[in-house]
Order: structure tokens, then sequence, then C-alpha cells
């Protein structure tokens, strides 16, 4: 949709804004746009942009069509610009302070826009837009830009709406998301990336017999590619990005295939990396989801699967996982009854809590001392090789087991129980993590492959205790002690209504 802000500065052009949401994740629909109001003296306009988030498809098991992740271009022309700077959220342009010709009195310099998503409190998440700073950059989606996204601290949500305000100072694009996107461009990038280096023969990683290979096509089309690698006994599977919203989790899957291969690595494998290589033969999924990714959804694929509840059949007339629906999992599960499982990582974001935190198989029948033990041994190992990792906020486990077993068709219990097994979900924020605090930039496309390149200590350090007999964690530190999460923590703004699992949509009725 493009907007054309009239004025009466002539012969100055007319300023436009255009918003898009067609590059692959993009999810928006714009509704409105408000009258520009234009002032000369200051050689500004402002205008409102009233955005609608469009959900993904229907999802059957859970009756509802989940929306939240947005993602969209706004770009600008018209401007007469004389600065370098990008513009930025709720800044002062003050009259009088830059030098300027009579010609340029009669120019459009500064365009604001006051964005507004109307439904935001119709998402799946509304309880998570408070505390939230949505997302932007003046470069491109790829890698090279990573480091350009910032925060927009003016983000508030007021009366049902989301809302920020941006100055755009130059003429050209500016990216809106909800979080950096993790496009499929670049998606076969990494793919491709780790296909070169698996078939460089004698390349740094060809020790450990590297292999990549598909394990089925989705519904639209698109490979479920999966990298193996490793010499040792004991099996690990890590997957990403169930959730196509959760763009986090593809950075993630970055930084830890570019450490595990050695892609961009000076000569050769760092000695962390090769230990861990001759304990565990590994297999990564870096995306679960491409269909949901492309389109923009935010927890489904293509014909409104909610992937993370389709490793089970736990419901009357809803088969688990099936070819039609889900053969994303349908063939990841299979490849795990060929391989079996001895550790297991399914990473995902969440909205509302800004923590990176873990939730386990709490109250599924497989946890005891031996699973409790290795969960909080695991997550303390992760913690002393990345200070965003920590052990009291998270997901409350289910009352008791019966509640539990309603969520045997979660990645994380099924896995867990199937092969009696250490099995984890991974959460990073969405919001800031006020672990270690960025206002600016938040918890970042940068933080999150650092967390995927921390994942190799984290699996060194728990490998002698996986398959372990005896009361092994008499050696670990209280330290190393399984934590009960809550997800009660003090942030201005935020309120535990109901309690949820899994990352659930909180019920209405609790």
């Amino acid at each position: 949709m493009v907007m054309a802000l009239e004025g009466t500065m002539s012969p100055s052009p007319k300023v436009k804004i255009s918003i898009t949401a067609s590059h692959d994740g993009g999810n928006i629909e714009v509704i409105s746009h408000t009258e520009s109001e234009i002032s000369t003296a200051g050689r500004t306009a402002k205008c409102t942009v009233t955005v609608h988030v469009k959900p993904d498809v229907y999802t059957e098991l859970e009756k509802i069509a989940h929306m939240q992740y947005f993602s969209f271009r706004a770009f600008v022309s018209g401007l007469h610009s004389s600065t370098s700077s990008s513009g930025g959220e709720n800044e002062d342009v003050e009259d009088g302070k830059e030098e300027h010709n009579e010609e340029e009195d009669n120019s459009i310099k500064f365009l604001t826009v006051q964005y507004v998503v109307a439904n935001a409190h119709a998402v799946s998440y509304p309880d998570a837009w408070p505390g939230t700073t949505i997302c932007y950059t003046d470069g491109s989606l790829e890698s090279s830009d990573d480091a350009s996204w910032r925060r927009n601290l003016s983000t508030k949500y007021v009366d049902g709406k989301l809302t920020w305000s941006q100055i755009h100072t130059v003429n050209g694009s500016m990216f809106f998301s909800y979080w950096p996107p993790y496009t499929y461009n670049r998606h076969l990038k990494l793919v491709a990336d780790c296909s070169a280096q698996i078939s460089t023969r004698g390349g740094i990683c060809s020790d450990y017999n590297p292999t990549i290979e598909s394990l089925a096509q989705t519904l639209e089309g698109r490979e479920i590619e999966c990298i193996s690698i490793g010499n040792g006994k004991l099996t690990a599977w890590i997957q990403h990005r169930q959730h196509p919203g959760e763009s986090m989790a593809e950075f993630f899957a970055e930084g830890f295939l570019h450490r595990l291969l050695g892609i961009g690595a000076d000569g050769e494998l760092d000695d962390a990396t090769k230990i861990m290589l001759e304990q565990y033969r590994l297999y990564i999924v870096p995306c679960m989801c491409p269909d949901g990714a492309v389109l923009g959804h935010l927890r489904t694929n293509s014909v409104g699967a909610n992937q993370n509840r389709e490793w089970a059949t736990v419901h009357d007339h809803y088969e688990a996982p099936t070819l039609e629906r889900s053969p994303e999992v349908h063939a990841v599960l299979s490849k795990m009854d060929e391989t079996g499982v001895d550790f297991f990582l399914d990473v995902h974001g969440d909205e509302e809590l800004p923590y990176v935190f873990f939730s386990g198989a709490e109250k599924t029948p497989v946890w005891g001392d031996r699973i409790k033990h290795l969960h909080g041994y695991f997550i303390s190992c992760f913690q002393r090789a990345n200070s965003d990792v920590q052990k009291d906020i998270g997901y409350p486990p289910p009352d008791s087991e019966e509640a539990a077993l309603k969520y045997m068709n979660v990645a994380t219990n099924q896995v867990s129980n199937r092969f009696n097994c250490l099995g984890l979900t991974l959460e990073m924020p969405f919001k800031d993590c006020a672990t270690n605090p960025d206002p600016e930039r938040g918890f970042s496309p940068d933080r999150a492959k650092n967390l995927g390149l921390n994942l190799v200590e984290a699996l060194s350090d728990v490998h002698p205790y996986l398959r372990a007999e005896g009361e092994f964690w008499s050696a670990f530190s209280k330290e190393d002690a399984y934590v009960v999460p809550t997800d009660s923590f003090k942030e201005e703004g935020f309120v535990m209504l109901k309690k949820r699992f899994y990352s659930d949509v909180r019920p209405t009725d609790a």
C-alpha cells in the first residue's frame, strides 16, 4: 500500500510511504493511514499507519488461528535529506539547528510515522506485549546486516493496541519485525554452506563422518534437511524452529552448525568441538517448519498443524503425526526410531518471559531422580558456558502426573519417554534478556547464535552422565541441582494471569 503525503511546499516532491510484507516471512495487513500533518517551520511531516497481524491457518486441535509474529517493510521516498542518519524513535528535530538554504525550507526532511498494530489484543499471547520492544533495521535481511537490528524503545501496548513512533530521515527502506526474520533464502544458504563443508575431501570436519540428507518434503515441497556428524557412541538430536515465528531458533542453529562444521573457522576445529564430536553422533535439523516460516506464521505449518502438538495421539479423533498434516514430525520421529536418542533438545522462542530458560519432561512417566538431576546439571553446564542462561524463571511444571499425560504430544515429553533419555526444550526471549539487559538491541540474532555456539560445552560436560548407572548425581554440587521454575517475576506491566504449560495459550476458563 502506497500513501502520498500531500503538502503545499512546491516544488518539492510528494513524500510517500509504502508498506509491504512481500518478503518471505512477511506478515502484515495495512488497514488505514491518516492524512499527514506538515510543518513548514520544522520541515517535517507526520502520519499514522494502522496495520493488522494476519493469522495462521486455523489449528484444528487447539481450535484457534494463532497469530502474533509480524514483519514488514516501509519504503519512504520524497524526503529532502541532508543528514546521514537513518532515523530513530522519538527523536527531537530542533528548528534552526541545521545549516540550510532558502530552497531547503520548502522541503520535507523528516517523516514521523506512528505505527499501530490495531488487533494486538486479539493475538495468541496478548499478555506478552507489556515490556516488548519491536525490532527495526535500515539494512537488509542478509547475515551481513545482523548487527544493524535495533529496538524501538517507544513501543507501547495501550488500549489493546501496540504502537511505536519512528522518524524516517532518509529515503529508502526500513524493516520492522516482532523479532528479526531468518529468511528461507538464508536457510538455503546455511544448508549450502554445510553441504560445501561436508563435501570438501580432507576438510576440517571430514574426520567426523559428516553427512547431509533430506528426511522428507513438506506439504509445499520444501526439504527437511538433517545434518549429522560425530564419532561418538551416544546419539544427540537437536531440532529447531518447530514454531516458524520463533526465528531466533534458526539463528541458534546457524551458530551451532558453523562451529560443528568449522564454517568460517581458521584452518581447524577448536579443541572443545573436537572432544564433543568424539563423544556423540549428532543429528541437527535446522528448520522443522519451513512452510510456516515462508508464510509468516507464528506456530503452524501450511495446513494449520502446530508441530509441537503432533508427536503423539493423545486426543480422540485426532491422530498424530500424519503424512497428510505433519509430515515433518512424522519423518523426524521415524529417523529417531532408527538411530535411537540419548539426548534431545528442541529449540524455541517465548513471547512472554524475558529470559533464556528450559522446560523438561517434568511429571511424565520418565521423570525421576535420574532425569531430574540430569536436567539440573545440563542447565548448570550451559549456564557456565553462557551467562544468558538461568534456572529460576520458566514454565511451571504440570500440577500432577495426570495433567502431564495430556501433553505427551509435545516433542520433549514424547522423545524423553520414548527413548528414556534427557530431553529439554530451550526457550529464548522475544524481549530483551533480563539476565544481561541491552535495551538498544535486546536479545539479538548474534546472542542467539552465540548461545548455539556454547551448546558444545554443555553437551560435552553432561556426556559422562547421560547413560550412567547408580546415583551418579551424588558428585554434583548444590549449584547443579534441579530448580522448580516459576513464571512469576518482577517486570512493570507484567501480571501472571493464568497458568500455562509448554507455551500453550493461557486458558480463558482458568
